[in-house]
């Protein structure tokens, strides 16, 4: 009827698609993953259409998983035929699916894309791109959507597949765009047909194996017989899971600096600031932090959040092990995520003991200690009182303040001052050991140095490292922290021994 506007045609809505979420820059190369299937074929041959218009320039890349014999032979052939057909340049390569399965043991499916994405992610480098475009269509956006919901991945997970995603691995990085995701696999293969293009049928996604198969195939047809528009209410879920989303990311974005201080392999969360936070928040901070260091958050699913917030509300020193060989642990005054369970303790590892050399210098893997002999007489404040060197040789405790936020810095070098002829020339350095008891300054009886470790708050991930020195009688050091009120100066002493462990 004269006046009705007309429909978009396919190209035209993956154009504005495209434009709408900036998928490409003129001037870009871009790769076109091409397995032979609908999706693929038909994203492809709108890709060549559209190229002058976006300004990029095509590359074609096809993997052959060896999985299906001739028939994976056949698909590669297909590809490179259509390539030629089409004019675009294409990189044809096999690998090794199962075999690289039997190496790291994921599933199939699991090894299937990790080989896929570092062999786009190998070509794309080699023509001097990181950007692939894939085939995803609103059918697989749906089928993400709802088996992120059988596997628990939480809020994020029912945003199901965006128009670009970053993929990265130890190795590569690359940036995945989908062009037909407001597209249906029924308009592909209507699209595939109508220009004669005899895309390849991949028989396997007939199989009942692969979790996505089954979602597809038995699952939808159940829930479309409870909710005959149940995909247009799963895709509006999507959309607003993905406006809340962003609009969590914003909040941490904003929260980060404030709560979050980053070392080496380490997250570190301010206690007092975490708690006071929103759980929602909570939640999207400790996924933030384990994608910080992970590089992805793929593996960890929302059990795994669940847990770590389970776990924020025990005593100091309870840990938890994550996928991706991340460990979280609860501290006094901090929350740690690492993938290195060396920095759980900033004390350099401990084991056996050594004597010390008095006077002289003491090595010891990840120390150096140096002990003088010093004349009374030369301490200044000697004079003023029979209290006062006591003052002078106080241990240094865990260094606080502005910069650190009670992070517990361990200081370079520590130092006390005994009274030498107390504690003899005889002595050792060695880690605590169970049943260890000793009398800290200011104390009239002694005290288990665990209990002591305890009371003073040192993170338990620290406290079999802390070096103990030792006479042959008693301790005289928990060094760092307090020596023993039976080694101290007083006005009477004759010789003071300095003792100072500096990092090696």
């Amino acid at each position: 009827m004269k006046g009705e506007s007309q429909q978009p045609t396919l190209e035209q809505r993956v154009l504005g698609f495209i434009q709408q979420h900036h998928l490409v820059s003129g001037g870009d190369k871009l790769l076109a993953a091409v397995s032979g299937g609908p999706d693929s074929v038909c994203l492809l041959h709108i890709l060549v259409k559209l190229q002058d218009e976006l300004g990029i320039r095509l590359h074609v890349a096809h993997l052959n998983h060896q999985l299906r014999g001739a028939e994976s032979e056949a698909d590669a052939e297909y590809v490179a035929d259509l390539s030629r057909q089409l004019g675009i340049p294409a990189t044809i390569e096999g690998r090794d699916v199962k075999g690289y399965q039997k190496q790291k043991r994921l599933s199939l499916e699991e090894t299937a894309r990790e080989v896929r994405y570092s062999f786009l992610a190998q070509v794309a480098g080699s023509i001097g791109t990181e950007r692939v475009a894939v085939g995803h269509t609103m059918d697989d956006h749906i089928e993400t959507i709802l088996m992120h919901l059988i596997r628990g991945t939480g809020t994020r997970g029912l945003r199901g597949l965006q128009p670009v995603t970053l993929w990265q691995s130890a190795a590569n990085r690359l940036t995945i765009i989908r062009p037909l995701l407001e597209i249906s696999h029924q308009e592909t293969e209507d699209y595939c047909h109508q220009h004669q293009l005899m895309p390849r049928l991949d028989a396997s996604n007939l199989s009942l194996s692969p979790l996505r198969n089954r979602i597809r195939q038995q699952l939808l047809p159940l829930l479309e017989s409870y909710n005959p528009r149940v995909a247009e209410a799963l895709l509006r879920t999507g959309r607003i899971a993905s406006d809340d989303i962003d609009f969590l990311d914003e909040q941490i974005a904003r929260l980060w600096d404030e709560v979050v201080q980053e070392q080496e392999k380490t997250i570190i969360l301010d206690k007092e600031r975490f708690d006071q936070m929103p759980a929602a928040l909570k939640r999207y901070l400790l996924r933030a932090s384990a994608e910080k260091l992970l590089g992805s958050a793929k593996d960890i699913e929302m059990r795994h959040i669940e847990e770590m917030m389970s776990l924020a509300t025990k005593p100091a020193g309870k840990r938890l092990s994550l996928p991706g060989g991340l460990i979280f642990s609860i501290e006094y005054n901090q929350y740690r995520l690492t993938s290195d369970f060396a920095a759980l303790s900033p004390i350099p590892r401990l084991e056996g003991e050594a004597q010390l050399n008095i006077p002289g210098q003491t090595l010891i893997p990840g120390w150096r200690i140096e002990a003088t002999i010093i004349d009374p007489s030369t301490v200044k404040g000697k004079s003023e009182g029979a209290n006062a060197p006591s003052e002078i040789i106080t241990p240094l405790p865990l260094i606080k303040g502005k910069g650190t936020q009670g992070m517990g810095l361990i200081k370079n070098d520590f130092t006390t001052y005994l009274d030498l002829a107390k504690t003899g020339d005889r002595l050792l350095v060695r880690p605590r050991q169970r049943g260890d008891r000793f009398q800290p300054l200011g104390m009239s009886q002694p005290k288990k140095v665990g209990e002591f470790m305890i009371d003073a708050k040192i993170p338990q991930a620290w406290r079999g490292q802390i070096p103990i020195v030792c006479s042959p009688e008693h301790i005289l050091w928990v060094v760092g922290w307090r020596t023993d009120e039976r080694a101290k100066v007083t006005d009477n002493t004759k010789q003071i021994l300095c003792l100072k462990f500096e990092r090696d």
